[in-house]
């Protein structure tokens, strides 16, 4: 995710990185200690945007209930939106404070509203949508009006939304745009062309109108309007389109294929979702990598490159399962759609690419579960939602609940499960409880020791293994016996073993419980190695995954400015592994920041001589050395630095380009700051 990322270099591998470029910043909106008190029926929205001007007019009829006894309706509301009249049911003014410290619009109700009934209010408001100023996540643009591409995204709240993310409601939308854009939102949709003379925009000029229906309550908030290249698909039964920049068209057969193979797998997976239609949108690269409403998948521009990023993608289509069709019923449920929907990438990864490439997710998801681990899943209502900390455990460590789930139920069990949970609430709000009763069903016994461990508890066990080799006689083989220790007191999990032999590898699965566990088992060859969990079945606190959380750590607080702590998260991973490549370079950067350009060219030599951990940290660090070279007026040893990235041949987040132009013109430091 990104605001301006340029050239991406700084990307992790752990997806969620991708958050922690932007969601440095705490919200001002305080969803998780506000109890919903009213639910949304219905909306009936009409809005006109004049891109040019960044403007957008609206009217928005609200159908709700009480949830329970009401004398005030609250409403969340953009910053940059201004009310300007708010009618009761029968076209009666209404008085309405606009609380901009919460984003909210307070509506006093003369009469009150008892438990269960329910009524319309009718908002006209109206405002200018360009930056992030107003935005109800500091510094992150979440909706944005503008000639070349305008995006109301449901998180943006620019329509008065209650229970974000909670309240599923259906909704009729129509949006009028300049007669050259082309809007994409959720449900059916028919399109009407005003012309110039039947209703011009400010501007004197045609316009058209789009309407979308949907029926189905879920969460239809999102719109998307531009100038789009279409490009279509009805393969296996799908009615699939791809909107993309003119830039990208390019690539939309590429993404259109794959979009096709991910959804047809999902379906294979969980049942069909709400709906078989789908948009893949591509979003400007100044707002979320992506985004997910009823029937869209937007990624942003940045995003979509030559190599079909299928990972992001999947996450995103997999949201039509998890989020739209089946949501969370409360904010502590909030992995049942994000959690999910990361662990469903993690096993079309593995579809794609095999073990190997679902090992390396689970890696990353391990580094995100265990980065802010310092809460229980169960309770992370009390978190900010688009805090790093929040961010982390519902998506990386509710996907590993899931991928551990699956070890302890074993493959057929588990994905009976997650079809079974996925149609008995399709359409309807889920809670872990519900998702937890199905498991124990197909599990045959309760399961309350694995939910509590990993959902109530925080912490990972880091397991060591000791053990004695017996020779049993002459062609009798070898026993083993030892036991696995960890350091905590109420851990219980099977646990794969695997000793490796000289003749054959053996496999025995055991029960871990406690902080020692016993194990003995015989084979006929002489063991050679013994290692405990071996394919990563378990959640571990392993020495890798602690250098990856520090730096993870780092990254974020890079990215809120506090240098100096994020210098200690970076050394902190070095304690861990004094060769790594990527702390090294993430230490280089903080210097080159600062304009310690010695200091600097010493961490970036040292990332190119450790590790190599990833690959593309001898590429930029060659790159970066150009640039320091340049900017102190030593522009031989600076080609020599660019030349030395050329010939890695590695062309990550673009560096042979960046190379190549260096070696024409000399790198200039910008006056600003980077």
């Amino acid at each position: 995710m990104q605001i301006h990322l340029g050239r991406v270099r700084g990307v992790l591998t752990s997806f969620l990185a991708l958050w922690l470029i932007v969601l440095f910043a705490r919200p001002s909106l305080s969803w998780a200690a506000e109890k919903i008190r009213l639910r949304v029926d219905d909306y009936q929205i009409d809005v006109e945007l004049t891109p040019h001007l960044h403007e957008i007019s609206a009217r928005a009829k609200v159908k709700f209930t009480a949830l329970t006894d009401l004398n005030t309706a609250i409403f969340e509301l953009n910053n940059g939106l201004r009310v300007t009249k708010v009618l009761d049911e029968k076209g009666q003014p209404l008085s309405a404070e606009r609380v901009t410290q919460d984003f909210t619009v307070r509506v006093p109700l003369p009469a009150g509203l008892s438990k269960g009934e329910s009524t319309t209010f009718t908002f006209e408001y109206e405002g200018e949508i360009e930056n992030a100023d107003d935005s109800p996540v500091p510094g992150l643009k979440l909706a944005y009006i503008g000639d070349d591409t305008s995006y109301l995204l449901y998180a943006g709240r620019w329509f008065p939304v209650s229970g974000y993310g909670l309240n599923r409601f259906t909704s009729t939308i129509r949006v009028t745009v300049p007669a050259h854009m082309v809007v994409i939102g959720s449900g059916t949709s028919t399109i009407t062309d005003n012309g110039a003379s039947k209703k011009p925009n400010s501007n004197g000029l045609p316009t058209k109108t789009f309407t979308f229906v949907d029926s189905k309550a879920s969460f239809p908030g999102t719109i998307i309007a531009g100038i789009f290249q279409e490009y279509k698909s009805d393969d296996a039964g799908l009615d699939l389109h791809v909107y993309f920049k003119p830039d990208h068209q390019k690539l939309a057969p590429e993404y259109t294929t794959t979009a096709v193979q991910e959804f047809t797998y999902f379906i294979t997976l969980y049942g069909p979702p709400l709906s078989s239609k789908l948009n893949v949108v591509e979003l400007p690269g100044d707002t979320v990598p992506y985004a997910w409403g009823p029937g869209i998948a937007a990624l942003a521009g940045g995003s979509i490159t030559e190599k079909t990023n299928y990972r992001l993608l999947a996450n995103a289509i997999a949201h039509q399962w998890w989020g739209v069709s089946v949501s969370p019923a409360s904010k502590d449920d909030w992995w049942l759609s994000d959690g999910f929907s990361r662990y469903s990438e993690a096993m079309y990864v593995e579809n794609a690419a095999g073990g190997a490439g679902l090992e390396e997710a689970v890696k990353d998801m391990s580094v995100g579960a265990l980065a802010y681990d310092n809460i229980p899943l169960s309770s992370v209502s009390k978190l900010d939602p688009f805090s790093t900390e929040f961010q982390s455990l519902v998506t990386d460590k509710g996907a590993m609940i899931l991928h551990m789930l699956r070890w302890v139920l074993g493959e057929d069990k588990y994905l009976k499960t997650m079809r079974e949970f996925a149609e008995t609430y399709a359409g309807k709000s889920a809670s872990m409880a519900e998702f937890q009763m199905i498991a124990e069903k197909n599990y045959g016994d309760q399961l309350t020791w694995f939910f509590s461990q990993w959902l109530d508890s925080t912490g990972a066990p880091e397991f060591k293994v000791k053990y004695t080799v017996y020779r049993l006689g002459s062609n009798k083989g070898f026993r083993v016996t030892g036991e696995i220790a960890q350091d905590l007191d109420l851990f219980r999990m099977p646990v794969d073993l695997r000793i490796d032999t000289d003749g054959k590898t053996e496999n025995k699965k055991i029960e871990v419980v406690g902080t020692n566990s016993p194990f003995t088992v015989e084979t006929f060859g002489r063991p050679r190695r013994i290692a405990v969990d071996p394919d990563h079945h378990v959640l571990t606190n392993s020495s890798d995954v602690k250098l990856r959380s520090s730096i993870l750590r780092g990254q974020a607080l890079q990215q809120q400015g506090d240098l100096a702590a994020a210098l200690a998260e970076f050394n902190k991973a070095l304690d861990q592994n004094k060769n790594s490549s990527l702390a090294h370079y993430r230490i280089a950067e903080i210097f080159f920041v600062q304009r310690n350009y010695q200091s600097s060219a010493n961490s970036y030599r040292s990332s190119i001589n450790g590790d190599g951990e990833p690959r593309w940290t001898e590429v930029w660090s060659h790159i970066q050395l150009g640039k320091i070279f340049d900017v102190t007026g030593q522009r031989e040893r600076a080609i020599n630095e660019y030349r030395q990235a050329v010939q890695t041949n590695d062309d990550t987040f673009g560096a042979l380009e960046e190379a190549r132009r260096y070696l024409q013109k000399a790198y200039e430091r910008p006056k600003n700051k980077e």
